[in-house]
């Protein structure tokens, strides 16, 4: 059974399921990329106060399962995550910058 969450004054359980992938579905998510692709979306969920209940990450796409506050629009949640990882990776790894985004 899923467990609630509550504020002050506030019972809530809202869950989102995001799929995306790199363009083209390039297998760039392999090795050293996925490990740090794995530690920045916990970084961002941490900082946005939002849970990672389930993470997937293969070579040309991820599968994201997270819990979130009502008043967190998903769209900023998906900027966030994608915006700081694929500006991290791109500075690590270069290359990945011959993709057109990622």
């Amino acid at each position: 059974m899923k467990a609630y969450q509550h504020s002050r004054n506030k019972v809530f359980l809202i869950q989102y399921h995001l799929v995306w992938c790199p363009k083209r579905r390039k297998p760039v998510l392999v090795g050293k990329v996925k490990k740090r692709l794995e530690q920045i979306i916990y970084q961002v969920a941490d900082e946005l106060g939002i849970k990672v209940l389930e993470l997937a990450i293969n070579p040309d796409h991820i599968h994201l399962f997270i819990s979130a506050y009502p008043t967190i629009p998903v769209h900023k949640i998906v900027k966030r995550i994608k915006g700081r990882s694929s500006n991290i990776l791109r500075k690590e790894f270069p290359e990945l910058l011959r993709l057109p985004s990622l």
